[in-house]
Parts: structure tokens; C-alpha cells; sequence
């Protein structure tokens, strides 16, 4: 099973989280950047990955309802996804 880390603290603006999240996810060059894109890409995930998120509580302090609507997306994928688990870490 492949992992990703994720670090809140690196997610601190949409532009930047989303380039994080496409480097990190090894999403390919198409990925469009914005959470329609981001829930396109998990939940057609072919390989199971784990997705490790740390200091979840940044993402929502740097970019408030973007940050939680972010992060709902991803959760949401998971439980469409049965490939994608997500563990939030401290």
C-alpha cells in the first residue's frame, strides 16, 4: 500500500494546497487545481493508498471554509473509494 503525508502547515492558501496535493498524490498534469478536480482524481484511485494528514487543524486556520470543505472532500472520497484510507495524526 502506498502512503502519502500530508502537512497542514504546508497547505496555506488554495493555490499552494493544491499544488502540494498534486505533488504529493503523484495526480498528473490535467489535475485541475480546485475540489471538483480533487474529488474526480480519489475516487477513480486504482492502487490503495493511505493519506496521512498532519496538523489538520492549520488547513482550517490558513484557509477557513475552503480548508474544511478540503478536507470533507477527501473523507468523502474515502468512503466512496474503498482503495483510499485517511488517517488525521497530530
Amino acid at each position: 500500500m502506498r502512503k502519502a503525508i500530508l502537512n497542514g502547515k504546508r497547505m496555506i492558501s488554495r493555490e499552494v494546497a493544491h499544488a502540494y496535493l498534486k505533488r504529493k498524490l503523484s495526480f498528473p498534469d490535467y489535475y485541475g487545481r480546485n475540489l471538483d478536480a480533487l474529488w474526480d482524481l480519489l475516487t477513480t484511485i486504482h492502487e490503495p493508498i493511505e493519506i496521512r494528514i498532519f496538523n489538520r487543524e492549520s488547513i482550517i486556520e490558513k484557509m477557513g471554509e475552503y480548508g474544511e470543505r478540503l478536507l470533507s472532500t477527501i473523507d468523502e472520497a474515502s468512503e466512496e473509494n474503498p482503495r483510499i484510507t485517511v488517517r488525521y495524526c497530530n
